[in-house]
């Protein structure tokens, strides 16, 4: 009895003091010498397959939601894209019809009959990063049968032309280029005209308008086929606006090119069938390159 009655409890003050004081060396012997890293390693091995626990039901149901929003957006895409196979087989009997009218009109009039055209969907790789040249680059070249002064188009109108062709990509100068111009004709009235680019790829100038044209805004512009290089009957611009100042010599006229020129992605280059150069697929063209590489 007597043992215990000299026997001294330490106050909570100092063991709280005491305890601070433990952490603060760990912590600096911890920051300093790096004692405590095995201690972390070992407790990390312990507490890594409980957080793996804790958010694999997150992760399961995130998965979940988005291979059904994705399920979902596969749906409404193939329902669309059936619905544009449904109209384009709709449009293609017309445009049968049309091609065997055409035929027989051609027949009674003794008229030479117009072959189809080859095409090759090419894609832009590069931009020319110079402002003043609206040029862009395409995977496709000399091994396809590319060739200098080839039309391009795109699913709404004329792009350009090739200027420049390597053995697998070429160059195509945009009609917005300031040093390209293209005969045009309008679409109703038949008032031929040459469009220039601008620099611009929203908008390019029709050159030598005269006052008293017909043109109105509005009015499409197509291709007229004078030149050689460009077919006829391609869409290019819409006239957007006509100044008439009679102090000029001629009239301003104004066209935005109906393709997206600053958005080009896919191009289709378009061959002439009776043409000397023609499209080179699959084989055709791996054999070409092959024997260019070989120096054949």
């Amino acid at each position: 009895m007597s043992s215990t009655l000299f026997i001294q409890k330490v106050s909570l003050r100092v063991r709280l003091t005491l305890a601070l004081l433990l952490a603060f060396l760990l912590i600096f012997a911890d920051h300093r010498l790096g004692i405590m890293q095995p201690v972390r390693s070992v407790l990390n091995s312990f507490v890594s397959p409980v957080q793996y626990l804790a958010v694999m039901p997150e992760q399961a149901f995130d998965n979940f939601i988005s291979q059904v929003q994705s399920r979902r957006r596969l749906v409404r895409e193939n329902e669309q894209l059936r619905e544009d196979v449904l109209n384009l087989q709709g449009q293609m009997q017309r445009y049968q019809f049309l091609v065997r009218e055409n035929d027989r009109l051609r027949g009674l009039l003794s008229s030479e009959s117009r072959e189809e055209r080859m095409r090759m969907v090419a894609e832009v790789i590069a931009v020319d990063s110079d402002p003043f040249s609206h040029q862009v680059v395409v995977n496709k070249g000399r091994r396809n049968g590319v060739y200098i002064g080839q039309p391009v188009i795109d699913a709404e109108g004329v792009i350009g032309q090739v200027v420049d062709v390597g053995l697998i990509t070429a160059r195509v100068i945009l009609i917005s280029d300031q040093s390209h111009a293209i005969p045009l004709r309008a679409e109703f009235s038949g008032i031929r005209v040459i469009a220039q680019g601008v620099g611009n790829t929203n908008s390019v100038e029709l050159m030598h308008v005269p006052h008293s044209t017909e043109l109105n805004v509005g009015d499409l512009l197509m291709t007229s086929g004078l030149g050689g290089v460009f077919p006829e009957g391609y869409p290019v611009a819409r006239i957007s606006a006509i100044v008439r100042d009679e102090s000029l010599p001629f009239a301003q006229v104004k066209a935005v090119p109906v393709a997206n020129l600053d958005r080009i992605r896919m191009l289709l280059l378009l061959w002439d069938s009776d043409s000397e150069s023609q499209p080179i697929r699959g084989e055709e063209s791996a054999t070409e390159a092959a024997r260019e590489g070989a120096g054949l």
